[in-house]
């Protein structure tokens, strides 16, 4: 595997060095040397309207629909969610959030393609479930998913939940093949969410040095890259968690993403982290990818 740039320079690859790049990133995914790493942005692969919300702004939209949160916060996820936790209680949050998510998600055509992949580590950064459902339509059993949770609910000084794919709860180390590790929660089985400010304030005075991490999760990115898709990274919760999350790993580091949309926190985000822009639409690189259209 290569090293990773320390230049702090973005690199952006476009047309035929963006697939030359691709393909590079698609054979280190098959002899499981890189990493997925998957964005809500996924979801509009399979619908131009997805079932469920597929940015933190529509969240936060849907989340106004159920409670008007004050205007200077409105199209914030956390602090909407925040306001109304602290309004309306927890578990109020919790079931808005469950009924939001709700609707079935099906996998994209990258979801079925990675299912099949013998994998050691796979993240998901979206709450809609659709890489563990690809994962149990694949047939699965040597899959551990591995869920951020809140510790408003906890008893107990945890930071993560363990389950299989039927959703019976696992012992924390349970030894599997590929580990799906959901940083912020999931839909499925628990409804599991980090979605609050509050939710975050613990997870991010720990995060630097890596308590809030599952031991899995280090062991496995030590010696390989990470591949984004599907993600932005346009705000500073985002840009902590894949720092954090990708921290001490071998690299190299690729992300399919729009060159011309980024914002300058963006780039210098990618840029310091040596993460290199492939410039190409997702539904141009999941084809070439997965080997089907979208």
């Amino acid at each position: 595997m290569n090293t990773i740039p320390t230049s702090g320079h973005l690199f952006v690859v476009r047309d035929s060095f963006a697939r030359k790049l691709l393909e590079l990133a698609r054979r280190a995914l098959v002899y499981d040397q890189m990493i997925p790493y998957l964005g809500p942005g996924l979801l509009r692969l399979s619908s131009a309207e997805p079932p469920v919300p597929c940015t933190p702004e529509a969240v936060a939209a849907a989340l106004n629909t159920r409670a008007t949160a004050p205007s200077k916060i409105r199209t914030n996820m956390w602090s909407v969610a925040q306001f109304i936790e602290q309004r309306r209680h927890r578990r109020t949050l919790q079931a808005w959030m469950a009924d939001i998510f709700a609707g079935p998600t099906a996998p994209t055509p990258l979801h079925n393609w990675l299912a099949k992949l013998p994998l050691s580590l796979i993240v998901d950064s979206w709450y809609e479930g659709a890489m563990r459902a690809a994962l149990a339509e694949a047939g699965r059993t040597d899959v551990a998913e591995i869920q951020g949770v809140t510790r408003a609910n906890e008893t107990r000084d945890i930071w993560t939940r363990t389950y299989d794919l039927f959703g019976t709860e696992l012992e924390p180390g349970a030894a599997t093949k590929t580990v799906l590790y959901a940083p912020h929660g999931s839909i499925r089985p628990a409804a599991n969410f980090l979605i609050a400010d509050s939710d975050y304030v613990e997870a991010l005075t720990e995060i630097d040095i890596q308590t809030p991490i599952p031991d899995v999760v280090k062991e496995r990115r030590t010696d390989r890259g990470f591949f984004f898709v599907g993600c932005r990274f346009n705000d500073q919760m985002l840009r902590t968690y894949a720092r954090q999350i990708m921290k001490r790993s071998e690299g190299p580091r690729y992300a399919i993403m729009d060159g011309q949309t980024l914002t300058r926190n963006e780039a210098r985000f990618l840029g310091a982290s040596g993460i290199t822009v492939i410039d190409m639409p997702d539904s141009d690189a999941v084809a070439q990818l997965a080997g089907s259209t979208t």
